[in-house]
């Protein structure tokens, strides 16, 4: 019971910092695909950053240990057609999964349709699954990393990671100070 109530303060926490960052409003998301607005990049590059040094660091003050931590499979064909089927309901509604629930909870009309929408869409997956389950499990690649595309040890693609991200974030930054 514990570790639902410290999931469910999580979520809510995650979702207050959404709600703060503006992210519940659809139009405010669409900004990042005109590149008018970065809200979306600056926020999930923090996030990114954050989780990314956090582990890092934490494995290597023995606080946790990496290796421990679940890195999903890959199948490429279908998650790159979830990916599109994704970026399409992102795009025709302004929301994405944890958006349209903030967008929700702030009374927004957007987030109710986009929640509507995502629940139709699980359950006629759940419906035809057992013929897309062919599909499904194909083009299987295991679990994905940079370190393992690479071939880099683990602290040089960290490195890497955070002098793109920062880099990113300056570029916003400077972008941003210049309107």
């Amino acid at each position: 019971m514990n570790d639902l109530l410290i999931a469910g303060c999580i979520g809510v926490a995650f979702g207050w910092a959404l709600e703060s960052a503006g992210l519940g409003d659809p139009p405010k998301l669409a900004g990042q695909f005109y590149l008018r607005d970065f809200t979306v990049l600056k926020v999930m590059l923090s996030a990114m950053l954050t989780a990314m040094l956090g582990v890092f660091w934490g494995g290597r003050l023995g606080m946790l240990d990496p290796g421990a931590l679940y890195v999903p499979e890959t199948y490429l064909l279908p998650q790159l057609v979830g990916g599109l089927v994704f970026g399409f309901g992102f795009v025709l509604s302004g929301l994405c999964p944890g958006t349209s629930c903030v967008a929700l909870a702030s009374g927004r009309i957007e987030g109710a349709a986009t929640m509507l929408g995502l629940f139709a869409g699980v359950l006629l997956v759940g419906l035809a699954f057992p013929v897309i389950d062919p599909f499904y499990h194909s083009t299987p690649h295991g679990p994905l990393t940079l370190q393992r595309l690479t071939g880099l040890p683990y602290g040089v693609v960290v490195a890497l990671v955070t002098v793109v991200a920062v880099s990113t974030l300056a570029w916003i930054a400077k972008r941003e100070a210049g309107r």
